[in-house]
C-alpha cells in the first residue's frame, strides 16, 4: 500500500494500512557476518587478549560459507522453572547454569534439539553444542552459540555465528564442554571451523 492510496484513505476517513515489515536483503545479512568475522581476525591478530600464541604468524580463522538456511527464529520450549546444574569444562572443572528449556528445528529435513543455559554469571543465553562435523571439520569439543532473545518470546539461532571456545586456541583457557543433550547427529556444516595453526 503506497503513500498515495494512504492520503486517499486519509481525506475519506479510513484508517491508513499499517506499514509493511522489510526483511533486510540476504546480501545484507552475508556481508554483516563477513565483516564480523573480518572484524575478529583483527582482534585475533593485533590484540594483547588474543588467545593466539603466535599472532605474528596469524593467517585468520576458517569459516564455513554464510547459509541464511542456517538461521532459525524459534520459540523456547521451557520449563515451568529453569533447572539449576553444572556444566563440566575441559580442564575438570565446574560452572554454573541454568538450563532454560529447548528448541527445535530441522537440518536438510532431520529434526534435531538443543538444550538452552544462562549462565549464572551473565545474562547471555548459552548453547554449546557438538555435531557430526566435530573433530574432522570443526573443533572437536565443540562450538557455541549466543542466541539473540526477541521481544515476543522467541530467539534466534544462528549457526552461521557458532564460534570456537578460546581452549580450540590454546591449552591456558578452561572452557565448558557441550552436555550430551547437546549432541547432535546431524551435520551443522556453518560457522567457524577448525582452527589451523
Amino acid at each position: 500500500m503506497g503513500i498515495l492510496s494512504n492520503i486517499k484513505k486519509a481525506i475519506s476517513g479510513e484508517p491508513p494500512a499499517p506499514p509493511q515489515k522489510k526483511e533486510l536483503p540476504q546480501s545484507f545479512y552475508i556481508d554483516t557476518i563477513e565483516l564480523d568475522r573480518a572484524e575478529k581476525d583483527r582482534f585475533f591478530r593485533g590484540n594483547a587478549y588474543s588467545p593466539i600464541d603466535d599472532r605474528a604468524n596469524f593467517s585468520g580463522l576458517n569459516y564455513y560459507p554464510v547459509n541464511p538456511a542456517y538461521r532459525y527464529t524459534l520459540p523456547l520450549n521451557t520449563a515451568a522453572e529453569p533447572e539449576r546444574l553444572t556444566i563440566q569444562t575441559n580442564t575438570g572443572e565446574e560452572r554454573p547454569f541454568l538450563r532454560l528449556g529447548t528448541v527445535e528445528f530441522e537440518v536438510d529435513g532431520q529434526p534435531a534439539q538443543l538444550a538452552v543455559y544462562r549462565g549464572e554469571e551473565h545474562n547471555d543465553l548459552f548453547v554449546p553444542f557438538r555435531d557430526a562435523t566435530s573433530g574432522s571439520e570443526t573443533y572437536g569439543a565443540g562450538r557455541y552459540l549466543e542466541p539473540e532473545e526477541l521481544a515476543n518470546g522467541e530467539i534466534v539461532v544462528d549457526f552461521n555465528l557458532a564460534y570456537n571456545p578460546f581452549c580450540a586456541y590454546s591449552e591456558d583457557y578452561s572452557c565448558p564442554l557441550p552436555p550430551f543433550e547437546n549432541h547432535l547427529k546431524i551435520a551443522i556444516r556453518a560457522g567457524e571451523k577448525s582452527y589451523k595453526d
